[in-house]
């Protein structure tokens, strides 16, 4: 029975252990939280799963929450310029449903499985020296830690890292009663642009107490958006966003204007740094280890992709490490899984890239068709399911092609 250690229990880490543990790997999940620490805390994220992400979940029973949480049918993505008006919206209809469950739930959810089902879960936190005496006792030692301190290990991926900086300012809370609007009859997201200024998400969702609403700010630094410095509480962030979406968005604020809090841990505020690492960490000169989803690859969540990119990843290191069979996990081996892995993952940072705008041309034509083509609109809203299939949205020639191929282009 082969020994890995997997430092970190989100959407990554915990869906590799619990699937190598399946296959009967003896397997050490190291956690700096409690599931009870877990369920009681912070929100952690938005976590909007799509089809291909689900399936994942769904074949390895993992999908404990299907019956529960709101299936989104549709996203209905519009831009806004000037503030308050509505210029341009795209609705397109996805081919399978996209669910988020609060990773509060699913995650404590998934840490209580994994020890129930004989897991072995060290609950503390590991530092530099602690992970290679981890990795020195271990076969394999995978880093599934997200963007906190353990990152640092990894180097910077200069040629695949295009920004330096974070790109949005970031604000979250959850709601309940918000209401639905008349049009499209369907469950949808909800994705409101406003050139120059950022972006703001209403993503339907289980969290603790039941069904909710989640909105999500993206603010470009330094401007209106920007304003949550403070990290309000929950009240008073739905406060200001009530403010801001009467400015900028009055048909959501009508929406909005009876929400409540869920808890009074509802909030999330931070910036992400985009940015790839390389995916190799040689600690004392001696031992290697792996990192894997968000750890070595993160983008902005304005286009949803962090769990679903976390569910492909730990996918994709699940399998290698079962074609592994007793061979060593040595250096080459993690750097060829990890490229299995960018394989898909390049495709979301494109596309993430280009949603954090100024739109580039193509784009923007392919929006502008998709206003008046349900096709197109349709065609959209699957780029956000799968990435990997939107070479004819990110490439200006494919865009154009397909524009003229269906007698769209102007």
């Amino acid at each position: 029975m082969r020994r890995i250690a997997i430092v970190g229990a989100g959407q990554a880490g915990l869906q590799l252990a619990l699937g190598l543990q399946a296959h009967a790997y003896d397997v050490t999940l190291v956690s700096a939280r409690t599931a009870g620490e877990i369920r009681d805390g912070h929100v952690l994220s938005t976590q909007a799963m799509f089809g291909p992400a689900q399936t994942i979940e769904r074949e390895a029973g993992l999908n404990l929450w299907d019956d529960q949480v709101p299936a989104v049918h549709t996203i209905r993505a519009t831009v806004i310029d000037p503030p308050g008006t509505l210029a341009a919206a795209v609705t397109g209809r996805l081919a399978h449903p996209q669910r988020s469950v609060d990773q509060r739930v699913k995650l404590s959810g998934w840490l209580e499985l994994f020890e129930r089902r004989g897991g072995h879960v060290e609950y503390r936190s590991v530092d530099r020296a602690e992970l290679a005496a981890l990795a020195r006792g271990h076969e394999l030692t995978i880093v599934a830690a997200g963007r906190g301190g353990l990152s640092g290990i990894f180097p910077r991926d200069p040629e695949r890292s295009l920004f330096d900086r974070p790109q949005r300012t970031l604000a979250c809370v959850y709601l309940h009663g918000v209401a639905a609007p008349p049009e499209p009859a369907e469950t949808h997201v909800r994705v409101m642009m406003i050139p120059g200024v950022g972006e703001g998400l209403l993503q339907p969702a289980l969290t603790t107490s039941g069904p909710c609403t989640i909105l999500l700010w993206e603010a470009v630094p330094g401007g209106p958006l920007d304003c949550w410095q403070d990290r309000p509480g929950p009240r008073d962030n739905l406060e200001r966003s009530l403010a801001l979406m009467r400015e900028f968005v009055p048909w959501e604020y009508e929406l909005c204007a009876k929400a409540e809090p869920t808890d009074a841990t509802a909030t999330l505020y931070g910036a992400v740094d985009p940015v790839v690492r390389h995916p190799v960490a040689r600690l004392d000169g001696e031992v290697s280890v792996l990192g894997m989803g968000d750890t070595v690859v993160v983008n902005d969540p304005v286009t949803g992709q962090g769990s679903n990119s976390a569910a492909r990843c730990a996918d994709v290191y699940r399998r290698a490490i079962l074609a592994r069979g007793d061979r060593p996990f040595d250096d080459s081996w993690m750097r060829d899984t990890f490229e299995e892995f960018w394989a898909y993952a390049r495709h979301a940072t494109a596309f993430t890239t280009a949603m954090l705008g100024p739109l580039p041309p193509h784009v923007a034509r392919v929006l502008a068709t998709a206003t008046v083509r349900q096709e197109v609109a349709d065609r959209f809203a699957e780029v956000y399911a799968d990435p990997s299939g939107a070479r004819w949205f990110l490439d200006p020639a494919e865009a154009d092609a397909y524009l003229d191929a269906i007698g769209a282009r102007p």
